[in-house]
């Protein structure tokens, strides 16, 4: 049997990789490994599957002799919160983040509030493979009640992040993506005195991240010239990144992000070594630019359990990804685009600037090309053999022209994909490069698999 795990949990379509079996599965197994009998928090995000998984997942807890607590639709980031808070024995998101809405996931979070381990999933996947025949699956459906006190924690606690500051007097236009930012972004930035106007903002599980959010700016955009406001921010699915957007359609990604919180965190010597923690995705004008005022970027592999091991390894305070994927100090390192944004506000207020001119003050990306290659296979579902062939082609690449700029190219951990990064100082370099890389790429992965 395959992993179920990938760079984010288990994620997959539903119904083809994540079924009411597995996720039964999946509840069952971590109710019976885990030591305390403290409750499991389980949330989710708008999708239509969701409800689905979550009886199919609560119902494999009660069957392990463990309790659960329904948060119902909420920002991932709530449940490692809530779990120090209150003290839960594990917590689980659904939820497929950015993915289109015929995708689901299951995250899993230690009573810490971390992602589970790698040894943790090992285990969890080993129970799955030992007890596979003999767990029945139930399928009648039951009411399960969300428990509204628990989001009000959670909310309380973004608003007391501020340190006391308001955001009275400033415009902002939030994109809630028809998600989990749907139960609270819009009620957060009000309470702290905003003129907030809200996009997408219904819950839809057939809406998610479907031409909105995080991935697909222009509904933010337009909405920033019919309606002109200070700043607007985009998140995703289930709220744990954001983008933000200036009020003349400049974009501010997790690279301005990092580079901008940083430095202030600089300035005020609250920056270890001057550390910033990225990814091999990170734009390399925000490296040199950041190498340039005396900071130095480590990168690290992607996705956000890489960046969240390296800030503990090099005790860091602030990291993340291009993606708008923010880990802080602030909240023991849970990526939260509501707290992201909430952080840039602050910041544009305090230091009486707008975005644009906070913006302006950051560093000239590189002009890069992202294309993906689809394939008809996620790259973990494929032969040892197979895919040690495919590494040593994305390898050769990296070898061939790592002199003349910057190349990288990754399976997708949650999608069947790969991804081509391509990076020069002149736009026109970077485009023809990336067409010529990709189509060579697909070819020879064709001979390979065909």
């Amino acid at each position: 049997m395959q992993s179920i795990f990938g760079t984010d949990g288990i994620r997959g379509i539903f119904n083809k990789e994540i079924t009411y079996s597995l996720a039964f599965k999946v509840g069952y197994a971590l109710g019976s490994n885990l030591k305390s009998n403290n409750p499991i928090l389980i949330g989710r995000d708008t999708r239509i599957s969701g409800n689905i998984l979550l009886q199919a997942i609560t119902k494999g807890i009660n069957a392990s002799g463990k309790k659960f607590i329904n948060l119902g639709i909420c920002p991932t980031p709530a449940i490692p919160f809530l779990i120090q808070q209150e003290m839960f024995s594990s917590g689980i998101m659904i939820s497929a983040s950015h993915n289109p809405p015929e995708y689901n996931g299951i995250k899993i979070f230690d009573h810490n509030g971390q992602k589970i381990t790698e040894n943790f999933e090992n285990k969890i996947q080993k129970f799955i493979e030992d007890a596979n025949q003999n767990i029945s699956v139930p399928t009648k459906e039951t009411t399960l009640k969300a428990n509204k006190d628990l989001m009000d924690i959670y909310m309380k606690n973004l608003i007391q992040s501020m340190g006391g500051e308001n955001l009275s007097g400033m415009k902002i236009i939030l994109d809630t993506c028809y998600g989990s930012a749907t139960t609270c972004a819009k009620t957060i930035f009000q309470n702290l005195g905003a003129d907030v106007r809200v996009i997408n903002n219904t819950k839809n599980g057939e809406k998610i991240n479907m031409n909105c959010g995080s991935t697909n700016l222009e509904p933010l955009k337009r909405a920033l010239e019919e309606s002109p406001a200070d700043m607007g921010f985009s998140f995703d699915g289930d709220a744990d990144r954001v983008i933000g957007v200036d009020s003349k359609g400049n974009v501010l990604d997790g690279d301005h992000i990092l580079f901008l919180w940083g430095r202030e965190l600089m300035e005020q010597n609250l920056l270890t070594k001057n550390l910033l923690i990225s990814t091999q995705m990170a734009n390399l004008g925000f490296e040199k630019a950041w190498n340039k005022i005396g900071g130095i970027l480590h990168r690290t592999d992607v996705g956000d359990k890489y960046v969240h091991k390296a800030i503990k390894e090099k005790r860091a305070v602030l990291g993340g990804e291009q993606s708008g994927h923010i880990l802080s100090k602030i909240n023991n390192f849970s990526g939260d685009g509501i707290l992201t944004a909430l952080q840039i506000s602050k910041y544009c207020k305090k230091k009486n600037i707008t975005l644009n001119d906070w913006l302006n003050s950051s560093f000239n990306p590189f002009p890069q090309k992202l294309t993906n290659i689809n394939l008809a296979f996620k790259i973990n579902e494929i032969n040892p053999k197979t895919r040690i062939l495919i590494d040593q082609i994305i390898e050769n690449y990296h070898l061939n022209y790592s002199e003349n700029c910057r190349i990288y190219i990754r399976p997708s951990g949650t999608e069947p994909l790969i991804r081509v990064l391509i990076e020069a100082k002149n736009k026109n370099t970077a485009e023809s490069l990336s067409s010529e890389i990709t189509n060579k790429l697909r070819n020879e992965i064709k001979k390979i698999l065909f």
